[in-house]
């Protein structure tokens, strides 16, 4: 908790780090400024691109006390405005999943080799970046906390699997290696109350530690307060959750 005369500093930059086979691509990283140690999160942007909101965050996460790294997901596709970025990726099938998964585990490494972090690394994303964090976290067993905002596409029926997205997240839930904070909200599509349901029965199939939240009121995107999604009081709640998740998992010694 914040007390008004206490020092307060950030660095917020874009870097170069290694992502899938040591590639290297554009992050976002902002820290608060001292010694630390600081735990640490990965940002897995969503589908809208490494955008506005995506930069934000990340600071908004510095704030609270995280070294955090926001890797540009869709660096490969070429640059250009977020809008015109997304696009392309979209175009393309969306990024190998692969791909991803390579990119937000050297993020996780950039971050862990810091001498500022605890040792602690979270990874947090919405939409697509909550699959691709799910899908991450699954594995890679480097994460220490996952939080999941209203990730698409986790349980996927056979029609649905492409080039790029050939095995549904689903299927890795066994190795799942940290605890879950899933946020999703009543009325989304993507993933439904349904596909939710079934996620949570995979969860309790092999014993994970998890929590699932689902907002009534809410649709998919409710966190983001530049679009009609934007539902106030369910952010809000949200937020907590997740901020409380967060430090109980990655600012004390809980986990690995």
């Amino acid at each position: 908790m914040y007390q008004t005369d206490q020092y307060e500093g950030m660095l917020a930059e874009t870097i170069m780090i290694q992502g899938y086979h040591g590639d290297a691509i554009n992050a976002y990283f902002a820290r608060p400024l001292g010694p630390g140690p600081f735990p640490a999160l990965v940002l897995a942007h969503h589908l809208p691109g490494w955008d506005e909101w995506y930069k934000e965050t990340t600071c908004r996460f510095a704030r609270q006390g995280y070294a955090t790294l926001c890797p540009n997901l869709y660096f490969r596709v070429g640059h250009g405005t977020p809008e015109d970025v997304a696009a392309k990726a979209r175009a393309a099938g969306g990024v190998p999943d692969d791909q991803a998964v390579g990119d937000l585990a050297g993020a996780a490494h950039f971050l862990r080799s810091l001498p500022i972090t605890n040792g602690k690394v979270g990874i947090f994303g919405t939409c697509s970046g909550g699959r691709h964090a799910y899908l991450a976290a699954c594995r890679v067993q480097i994460f220490d906390a996952l939080v999941d905002c209203w990730g698409g596409r986790v349980v996927m029926a056979e029609e649905d699997l492409t080039p790029t997205q050939p095995v549904a997240p689903l299927t890795y839930t066994q190795d799942l290696a940290c605890p879950l904070l899933g946020l999703f909200g009543a009325d989304d599509k993507s993933p439904s109350p349904e596909q939710v349901a079934r996620h949570e029965q995979e969860l309790k199939q092999y014993g994970k530690t998890y929590e699932f939240h689902i907002y009534p009121g809410a649709g998919h995107g409710f966190f983001y307060y530049n679009r009609p999604s934007y539902r106030q009081e369910q952010a809000v709640d949200g937020w907590n959750k997740t901020l409380a998740f967060l430090d109980h998992y990655l600012k004390t010694n809980h986990g690995h």
